[in-house]
């Protein structure tokens, strides 16, 4: 009994430590010609295989840049298979989507609400997501 006792409490730190890690994806932009179109953007995926399927989300930055000013009306939503945030800037930080697997799909996803062709036409010249995330057993013994 004393030894399964001493093993455990030698083992316990390593049961208790979990895995963080981040990964980043960008791609190109998108253009957008007229008000009341969606447009997604390509889909950003990690490139590596994550560790294990326990992998979750801590936080996540995003950035996309315009070509010319935004256009009165841009709501842009940043978008797993699962659920959309909506991003109040070209760029910053959420906990939103804490606790979605980490090797979750993302999409940016662009609407303006005027009605019409858009003058200039909305320009995103790229997009950038970071996932900060977490995985391995967290469990105490």
């Amino acid at each position: 009994m004393k030894i399964c006792c001493v093993v455990l409490l030698l083992l316990s730190p390593f049961a208790a430590q979990a895995v963080s890690g981040s990964w980043n994806a960008s791609n190109d932009g998108i253009e957008l010609g007229y008000g009341q179109l969606r447009a997604e953007s390509q889909p950003l995926r990690p490139f590596n295989v994550l560790p294990g399927n326990s992998a979750r989300i801590t936080s996540i930055s995003w950035r996309y840049q315009l070509l010319s000013a935004e256009p009165a009306g841009l709501q842009v939503q940043l978008c797993t298979l699962a659920r959309c945030i909506a991003l109040g800037a070209g760029s910053g930080r959420s906990e939103a989507l804490n606790g979605e697997p980490a090797d979750s799909e993302f999409r940016f996803v662009y609407y303006v609400q005027a009605r019409g062709t858009l003058n200039p036409p909305l320009r995103v010249i790229s997009h950038q997501v970071i996932v900060n995330y977490q995985s391995g057993p967290v469990t105490e013994l």
